[in-house]
C-alpha cells in the first residue's frame, strides 16, 4: 500500500527516456573509470550502468550491475555484456591488474542512482546516506515518497522526538541509497518482473510475426507473352 501523499510516476513516462538518464549516484578512482567504459560501450546495445563495485575478493573482483530501462536483467543479458566489455576493458586496462569480472542485476534491494529510482519505488523502505550532514545526522532510514527535481523526498521510520519525519535530500550529496529488503518488496518486484516478461514476450512475437509477413509477401506475376503462329 502506498504512503499518503506519494508521487509515483507512471511507467510510461518512467521509461520514456529512461536509458539516458544521467546517474547522480557515481562511483570515484578505479571504479570510477572501469565505469566509464563500461557505460558507453552498453550504452549503444540497449542497457544502462547501475554501478561499479572494485574490491580485493578473490584478489581482485569487478563487480558490475546493469539493467535495461525497464529495470529488467536476464542471464542472457549479462553474458551478452560480459561479452562486449571484456575485450574493452582488456584494451583499456583501467584496473592496472588481474581481476575477476562479475555481471549482475541490480538485485530486489537494490541500490537507487537515479532521480527516475526514486520515482519508481516510491511507496517501499530505504537506506540513505549523506556525503554531507542534514537536520543533524547524514543516516536516514523510511518510505520513499519519490522525487522532484533534485530531490527525493522520504517519511522517515527512525526519527527521533522531535524530529520532522518528512525530509528532503539532495540526491547529488547522497553517498549511498538502496531499498530495503520488505515482503512488499519481494512481492512487487516479482509482479514487475512478471509484467516484463509477458511484454518482452509479446514483442518477440510480435517481431516474430512481422518477419514472417515480410517473407510470405506474395511476388509480382510475370507478364503472359502469347505466342503467335
Amino acid at each position: 500500500m502506498t504512503e499518503p501523499g506519494t508521487t509515483i510516476a507512471s511507467e510510461a513516462d518512467l521509461s520514456a527516456n529512461a536509458l539516458h538518464e544521467p546517474r547522480r549516484l557515481t562511483e570515484t578512482g578505479v571504479a570510477a573509470r572501469v565505469a566509464e567504459i563500461v557505460e558507453r560501450t552498453i550504452l549503444p546495445m540497449g542497457y544502462r550502468l547501475v554501478r561499479v563495485r572494485v574490491n580485493g575478493n578473490n584478489g581482485c573482483t569487478v563487480q558490475i550491475m546493469a539493467e535495461r530501462p525497464d529495470g529488467t536483467m536476464t542471464v542472457d543479458d549479462c553474458e551478452e555484456i560480459s561479452k562486449a566489455i571484456s575485450p574493452v576493458l582488456d584494451v583499456d586496462d583501467p584496473v592496472g591488474r588481474a581481476y575477476h569480472l562479475e555481471i549482475s542485476s541490480p538485485g530486489i534491494d537494490r541500490p537507487l542512482v537515479r532521480a527516475s529510482d526514486f520515482q519508481r519505488w516510491a511507496g517501499h523502505e530505504a537506506r540513505i546516506e549523506m556525503t554531507l550532514i542534514v537536520a543533524g545526522r547524514r543516516k536516514f532510514r523510511g518510505i520513499l515518497l519519490g522525487a522532484e527535481g533534485s530531490k527525493a523526498r522520504i517519511r522517515r521510520i527512525d526519527a527521533q522526538l522531535g524530529e520532522a519525519t518528512d525530509v528532503e535530500l539532495k540526491i547529488d550529496e547522497m553517498s549511498e541509497a538502496h531499498l530495503t529488503l520488505t515482503d512488499a518488496l519481494v512481492t512487487e518486484s516479482l509482479r514487475r518482473a512478471k509484467v516484463a516478461s509477458k511484454a518482452l514476450a509479446a514483442q518477440i512475437e510480435a517481431e516474430d510475426e512481422a518477419e514472417l509477413d515480410a517473407t510470405n509477401v506474395p511476388q509480382p506475376k510475370k507478364p503472359h507473352k502469347s505466342k503467335t503462329r
